[in-house]
C-alpha cells in the first residue's frame, strides 16, 4: 500500500508540474506576441523568450502552433526560442521528431512554422525529406514547395540525359503544375517547349493581359502622384478627358509577352512626366481572398473596386515578377482593378522603362484565373 501510494504522489506531482510547465509556456508566448513595431513590449518580450528558451523539448510544438497569429515581429523572437530549445533537445536526443512530422503535414498551419518544424527533423532524420517533399508540390508553404519542384526537375534531367524523353516530358510537366518561382518556371518551359509542349505562362501564373489604358496625364515634378485625376473619381470608357497633352480617350491594349508584361513607353509613347490610368476586369466566382501580385519600375497606386489598396511613390527600383504583393478580397461577379502608373522626368538611359505586369494569385503564389463569361467580350467599368 504504501509502495502505490508513493507511486501515485509521484505521478499526481508530475502532473502537476505538467500543467504548470505548460501554463508557463502558454504565457511566455502570450507576452512575446504581444511585441509591436517600433520597440513595444520589447523588454517584456526578451524576458519571456530567455525564459522560454530554457523549456524542455515539450515547448517546441506550442511554439510553432503559436506562428499563426503572431505578427512578423512576434515570430522572429519566436523562432528565436524554438532553435534554442531545439538545438538542446537534438543534443539530448529528446527531439520529438513524430510530433514535428505531423505538424508539418498539417496544412492549416502556418507555412513559416511548417518549414521551420521541416529543417529542425531533417537536422536528425535526413531521410524524412523522402517521405515529406514529394507529397508537398501543391502546399501552401512556399519554400516546401519549391523543393518538391525541385526534386522533379532533377529527376526530369536525369531522364532526359538518359534519353527516355517522354517519361521526362512527363515529368516536367508535373514540375510545372506546382512551380511559382520564375526561375524554376524558365527551366521547366524550356525543355518542356524542345519537346514540343505548347505552354501558356500568361495562365499559369494568372496575368491579367487585358485592359484598357488612358493618358498621359500631368505628373511634371512629380506632382501627379496625389493628384486625382477623372478616371480616379469615375470610370467611364466612352468619355473624353483632359490630358497633359490634350484630349484624351479609354484605349484597349493586350500583351501577349510570356511574363504578362506591358510596355507602356515601347506600346504608346515613351511619356516623360506623365501619369497613366490602366483598367482591368477580374471575375471572380465568389468571394475570396487573394493577391493582387505587380511589377513595375514606376510610382503606383491601385484600386479594387474603387477602394485603394496600395500606394508606393518610388521610382526605378528595378521590376520582377511578384515585386509587390496586395491583400484583396474579391467579391463574387465583376471586380474592377484600377492602376495608376507615374513616370518621372529622368533622362538617364536607365530610368525610360514604363511598364507593369500584374497577376492574381493565392497567397502560396499559384496564379488564379479570372473566370469571365466566354460571351463576355469587353471590359466594363
Amino acid at each position: 500500500m504504501k509502495r502505490s501510494s508513493f507511486l501515485f504522489c509521484l505521478i499526481f506531482l508530475f502532473s502537476s508540474l505538467m500543467t504548470v510547465w505548460a501554463d508557463d509556456v502558454e504565457q511566455q508566448i502570450v507576452q512575446i506576441k504581444q511585441v509591436q513595431k517600433e520597440g513595444q513590449g520589447n523588454l517584456t518580450a526578451s524576458q519571456a523568450v530567455q525564459k522560454l528558451s530554457k523549456s524542455n523539448a515539450s515547448a517546441l510544438i506550442p511554439i510553432l502552433s503559436s506562428f499563426k497569429d503572431a505578427n512578423p515581429i512576434a515570430v522572429n523572437w519566436l523562432r528565436g526560442a524554438f532553435e534554442a530549445i531545439a538545438a538542446n533537445a537534438i543534443k539530448q536526443k529528446t527531439l520529438p521528431t513524430q510530433k514535428l512530422e505531423k505538424f508539418i503535414q498539417d496544412k492549416s498551419q502556418n507555412p513559416r512554422a511548417r518549414r521551420l518544424a521541416y529543417e529542425t527533423l531533417i537536422k536528425v532524420d535526413p531521410q524524412a525529406a523522402d517521405r515529406i517533399i514529394p507529397g508537398m508540390l501543391n502546399d501552401a508553404s512556399v519554400t516546401l514547395r519549391r523543393d518538391a519542384v525541385q526534386r522533379l526537375i532533377d529527376e526530369a534531367k536525369s531522364l532526359e540525359k538518359a534519353g527516355k524523353k517522354d517519361q521526362a516530358k512527363k515529368v516536367y510537366q508535373q514540375a510545372l503544375s506546382g512551380a511559382t518561382d520564375s526561375d524554376q518556371v524558365k527551366v521547366i518551359v524550356k525543355p518542356l517547349r524542345g519537346l514540343g509542349d505548347k505552354i501558356d505562362l500568361q495562365k499559369h501564373f494568372g496575368f491579367l493581359t487585358d485592359w484598357m489604358i488612358v493618358g498621359p496625364f500631368d505628373n511634371r515634378d512629380k506632382k501627379g502622384y496625389d493628384t486625382v485625376y477623372s478616371p480616379e473619381d469615375k470610370i467611364d470608357f466612352s468619355s473624353t478627358l483632359e490630358g497633359k497633352e490634350g484630349k484624351v480617350k479609354w484605349k484597349s491594349v493586350n500583351t501577349k509577352d510570356d511574363y504578362g508584361i506591358f510596355d507602356i513607353a515601347k506600346s504608346i509613347s515613351p511619356y516623360k512626366g506623365a501619369v497613366m490610368y490602366c483598367v482591368a476586369d477580374f471575375y471572380s466566382p465568389q468571394e475570396q481572398s487573394l493577391e493582387i501580385r505587380l511589377g513595375t519600375p514606376n510610382a503606383w497606386k491601385i484600386w479594387v473596386n474603387g477602394k485603394l489598396l496600395f500606394a508606393r511613390n518610388e521610382y526605378h527600383r528595378g521590376m520582377v515578377v511578384d515585386q509587390y504583393s496586395v491583400p484583396v478580397k474579391f467579391k463574387p461577379g465583376k471586380n474592377v482593378i484600377l492602376l495608376k502608373l507615374c513616370q518621372n522626368e529622368q533622362t538617364d538611359s536607365w530610368a525610360q522603362r514604363y511598364q507593369f505586369q500584374l497577376r492574381i494569385a493565392h497567397p502560396s503564389g499559384i496564379g488564379v484565373l479570372s473566370q469571365k463569361a466566354e460571351t463576355t467580350t469587353q471590359l466594363s467599368p
